[in-house]
């Protein structure tokens, strides 16, 4: 029988070919089965029965003794994918299973192996997916049998899966990781803006009126961007030798770059700007499909994000300095102010007369304010404002400390311009003997060599090169004992109870002898706090790295302002509120508590010694931030020009000088003779 079965040939056993030669494709679900029994094969094969009567039935094999036992080799794929190989007898067929002479052909009807195939999106060939070793006669019985092959086999449509989900994973991930690079690097600029800074000053500020209307630059932003483009791509195409692209990118960066000029907006743009932009683009459209890569864009953006940067940070170092410098100086009418008034002071011989002491000086019941200045100007808008709210001018008086070349000048202006009904005090600090170097502190470092070379050495640094930082705390204010009396005022004033401090960047809008009423509970100082979540907070003016500050104080602690300060000088002497302020101004004597001014030292001697006053009393910002709430400045009943944008100056916010030179004299004889125009 086995020889029978090995050496069948075709002309005289035609039919016993055909079951030979007819492989069934079968697929089932077992997993990870080597061999399955034959019983249970013969299960899944009956469960894949033809949907067409075609040919001879296995059953009219199955009664030859000598076909039945004739091995059918049959191969599926598991649900893993799997190639499976089995072998089952004919006599295992049930009678359903019909068997084709392939020399019949189809007819245009599905086999049983189409059929199975097709109910599983694919088929699966033996010579396909399995190498068996055959003989000559095996090979010659298989080459009769050329089935149509199938779309695709499960294993191949598995395989491709797998490969496109490992592309999927791929391309995510890669997308990932080029996201997190983006994230990082707008982080950093982020950071990076953050440190700027920027001043923002004159027609160049974002809140001059040209950005009202969001469209009143669009072309000259347009025309910008276009040449940060071509530039991009002429590197690109200089290092790709395309020599007359770059050329023309080249110019029409120039013609663009003098078309816009000095322009800030677009009515400020020549009628040719339109064309050139025009032109530009066509220019940019050429290069970007001859040039257009990527990553090459990309990189080179970068270099030039970079350099951008580099200039941002010297130009930044730049405007400091000069920012400092132009607030500092004094400008020529204010200069011109003091001359003029000492020079009639003496011609008119109000020298020769004696001040008369007013009893008032000294008078507690009355609303008494303190003001330290060298500015005849800003303390006259401060005085005029003043009594201009209040509701008894006659109760108020104005007790002024000056340097000996401004006491002169500042007699003189209020000698002819007297507010009405107020009383006016006019000292020169230089009269108090008991200010000098063996009781204040300030006043004994600044006899020191090192301070005196921190201060005056030629060869210190204080240029650009030194930042901001040292060049404000070289400021001359903080040198002048105008700037520390403030902590003396028991000492100046000995018999007064209460005491509003002023300074002389302020303005005030409604009146104030409500602040005397106000109970501190127990408290020295009575300020507007300054604090918003971590802003304005003790760390950002002491140095907490240095235990003698991090043991006595608490970084968090909130910030208040100087500039109107409601003091009880009762409190105030019998806390010896001055000689804690000795104390921590010797401790730091080397600068290592905190640096030069007068707010920290104040944020140290009155700690835990402040009662909050509500924000509406005094409104901070005007010198230095543009975003201001206007309605807020309206309902502050004094608004402080903190800051290096004061209002006497050139530098200062245009919308908010109003406050302020609406209190100035413009017509008045000596401002017209020093020029002071509104």
């Amino acid at each position: 029988m086995e020889a029978r079965r090995r050496f069948f040939t075709l002309s005289s056993f035609d039919p016993l070919l055909v079951v030979a030669l007819s492989l069934v494709i079968v697929h089932i679900t077992t997993v990870n089965a080597e061999v399955p029994d034959v019983r249970r094969l013969q299960r899944e094969l009956k469960a894949h029965r033809p949907l067409y009567d075609k040919g001879d039935g296995a059953a009219r094999f199955n009664n030859d003794p000598d076909i039945k036992d004739i091995d059918i080799i049959a191969t599926y794929s598991d649900v893993s994918g799997a190639v499976r190989i089995s072998r089952v007898k004919m006599s295992h067929l049930s009678a359903s299973w019909i068997l084709e002479n392939p020399a019949d052909g189809d007819n245009g009807l599905p086999n049983s192996s189409q059929t199975l195939g097709d109910s599983f999106q694919a088929g699966m060939n033996l010579e396909e997916n399995v190498e068996y070793p055959m003989g000559d006669h095996q090979s010659e019985e298989v080459g009769i049998f050329n089935r149509q092959k199938p779309p695709l086999s499960p294993v191949k449509l598995k395989r491709q899966m797998l490969r496109q989900k490992r592309r999927e994973l791929r391309t995510a991930e890669l997308i990932r990781q080029d996201n997190e690079n983006d994230n990082i690097m707008q982080e950093t600029a982020f950071e990076q803006s953050k440190r700027l800074e920027p001043r923002v000053t004159g027609k160049y500020s974002i809140w001059r009126r040209d950005f009202e209307s969001p469209n009143t630059d669009s072309t000259l932003k347009l025309m910008r961007d276009q040449i940060i483009l071509a530039k991009a791509y002429a590197h690109v195409a200089k290092s790709r030798n395309e020599s007359s692209l770059y050329n023309s990118l080249m110019k029409h960066c120039k013609e663009s770059q003098r078309a816009i000029g000095d322009a800030n907006s677009d009515a400020e743009l020549p009628s040719s700007a339109l064309n050139q932009a025009q032109a530009m683009g066509h220019v940019l459209s050429i290069a970007k499909d001859q040039l257009y890569d990527c990553p090459t864009v990309q990189r080179k953006f970068r270099a030039m994000i970079q350099s951008t940067e580099g200039t941002v940070t010297a130009l930044k170092r730049k405007s400091s300095f000069l920012i400092q410098l132009a607030a500092k100086i004094v400008p020529r009418p204010l200069h011109c102010l003091p001359l003029q008034l000492a020079a009639d002071y003496y011609l008119q011989g109000h020298h020769k007369k004696e001040e008369q002491i007013n009893e008032k000086f000294e008078d507690p019941s009355l609303y008494h304010y303190a003001i330290f200045s060298d500015n005849v100007l800003a303390t006259s808008v401060v005085v005029n404002s003043t009594v201009a709210h209040a509701k008894e001018p006659e109760k108020h008086v104005f007790h002024i400390v000056t340097d000996k070349l401004n006491v002169v000048p500042m007699k003189m202006w209020f000698l002819v311009n007297a507010p009405p009904k107020a009383t006016i005090q006019i000292e020169n600090i230089d009269s108090f003997k008991w200010l000098n170097s063996s009781y204040c502190s300030v006043l004994r470092q600044l006899e020191s060599a090192r301070l005196k070379e921190y201060y005056f050495k030629a060869n210190h640094p204080s240029s650009l090169s030194a930042g901001s930082d040292n060049l404000k705390y070289r400021n001359p204010k903080y040198l002048s004992m105008l700037n520390h009396l403030r902590f003396y005022l028991p000492e100046v004033y000995p018999k007064l109870e209460k005491i509003l401090f002023l300074d002389d960047d302020i303005v005030v809008q409604k009146d104030l002898t409500p602040l005397w009423s106000v109970d501190l509970h127990g408290m020295v100082n009575g300020a507007v706090e300054t604090c918003k979540e971590s802003f304005h907070r003790f760390d950002k003016y002491l140095n907490f790295s240095n235990p003698l500050i991090s043991e006595n104080f608490s970084p968090n602690a909130c910030g208040w302002a100087f500039g109107m300060n409601m003091f009880d000088l009762k409190e105030w002497r019998k806390r010896n509120i001055t000689g804690i302020y000795h104390y921590w101004q010797d401790a730091n004597e080397d600068r290592t508590l905190w640096k030069l001014g007068t707010l920290p030292p104040g944020l140290i001697t009155f700690y835990n010694l402040t009662y909050p006053l509500d924000r509406s009393w005094h409104v901070l910002g005007l010198g230095y931030d543009p975003a201001l709430n206007l309605t807020q400045i309206d309902n502050g009943a004094v608004v402080h020009y903190n800051g290096n944008n004061k209002p006497w100056l050139d530098l200062a916010v245009s919308k908010y000088k109003p406050y302020w030179s609406k209190y100035v004299m413009y017509d008045n004889y000596y401002l017209k003779n020093c020029n002071f125009r509104e």
